[in-house]
């Protein structure tokens, strides 16, 4: 196996497809980057057995072959070469791939080739075309509020599902619970219900860029999506999805129409000094919210804003992390906040045109 290649091109490529590589599996092979040549065209192929990435890329001068190398180790290479023009070449007898680029040579072990699974193709038949802008958006707008914790896995996906000219996405923690829902131009040409891992989703934000399509295709534990040259390819989350809509309290006792933008930065401002899982305390009384933090060996923190808060006093406590997030999440200058009681649930809603965002968020107990 032989091509040269522009570096800055290979970069990027490279740079895509070795953000499948493992870092942590005791499968050596599965840290590396497979580079295929054949017909003229040059494959990178990485995975860690849930997340796969191919990356299609078109070289110069070469000859069909392959190699498994290193992915961060091959990364740091052409970062560091100083020429545009690279070549590399699989040399059978020494094991090793040569990188040379100008005055540079690189001589880089390569690893067993047996050992690297077969990535899932996107099927012929059977796809659908989702615009890229819609999709990515909504999961920007979720994505974070799904589980980081491996002991529940079924939490720590995001729920997809696309029909006619619908997209919705869910994902909850179990504290806290966000629901997208966006209005798509055109109807779907295929629809979709997939509980796809969170980091498939953010991975696929990040790629998708500014990309007007993303092909997606539900194989029977898979999901494949192709972004122009570059196919992601995941595993579903095992395990049942919650029934969100039962999550969701059916009326609340008080709704407030604030502004997101001016409540965001007294959270922020106040959130400061809620460290060590200390509350971000909310304050409702007529008129007015008081937005309070105190971290006992740090410090204490306080602002009021007017708000259109009638009836009994109430103080709620919140994560502070998860609250903000909540804010953030929404799309639309003005939201509304429901409330109920100190012990029930708080929710956040925007509607701006063409979609609607709510985020459920659990109450924290606070100690007078």
């Amino acid at each position: 196996m032989k091509l040269t290649v522009s570096r800055e091109t290979f970069l990027a490529k490279l740079g895509i497809a070795v953000r499948g590589a493992s870092t942590r599996s005791p499968i050596q092979t599965l840290a590396g980057v497979l580079l295929k040549v054949e017909d003229g065209r040059a494959e990178l192929e990485a995975t860690d057995m849930e997340l796969g990435v191919r990356v299609t890329l078109e070289p110069g001068e070469s000859s069909p072959g392959q190699a498994v190398i290193p992915g961060r180790l091959l990364l740091d290479v052409v970062r560091s070469l100083p020429t545009d023009q690279l070549t590399l070449e699989y040399r059978s007898a020494q094991q090793d791939v040569e990188v040379v680029a100008g005055p540079s040579k690189f001589h880089l072990r390569t690893l067993p080739p047996e050992d690297f699974p077969k990535l899932p193709q996107a099927p012929s038949e059977g796809g659908m075309t989702v615009p890229a802008g819609a999709f990515v958006d909504t999961i920007a707008r979720v994505a974070r509020a799904a589980s980081r914790d491996e002991t529940r896995p079924h939490l720590t996906g995001v729920l997809v599902t696309a029909t006619g000219s619908e997209l919705r996405m869910v994902a909850t923690d179990s504290y806290r619970l966000a629901v997208r829902e966006t209005k798509l131009e055109a109807a779907l040409d295929g629809s979709l219900e997939a509980n796809v891992p969170a980091r498939t989703l953010q991975e696929l934000a990040r790629i998708a860029g500014d990309g007007e399509s993303i092909g997606v295709a539900a194989l029977e534990n898979q999901v494949v999506f192709t972004v122009a040259d570059v196919v992601l390819s995941s595993r579903l989350v095992e395990g049942r999805f919650p029934n969100y809509q039962q999550l969701l309290p059916e009326s609340y006792e008080h709704e407030l129409r604030v502004s997101r933008d001016e409540l965001l930065e007294v959270v922020r401002r106040v959130g400061l000094l809620a460290q060590k899982n200390a509350p971000l305390r909310l304050r409702f009384a007529e008129g007015s919210l008081d937005v309070s933090a105190q971290t006992p060996d740090v410090g204490e923190a306080s602002e009021s804003l007017p708000v259109p808060f009638a009836g009994e006093p109430l103080e709620i406590g919140f994560n502070p992390e998860f609250f903000r997030e909540g804010l953030e999440s929404a799309e639309s200058e003005e939201l509304i906040l429901k409330l109920i009681s100190p012990l029930r649930p708080g929710l956040i809603q925007s509607g701006a045109e063409g979609s609607d965002f709510v985020y459920l968020v659990m109450p924290i107990r606070l100690n007078v």
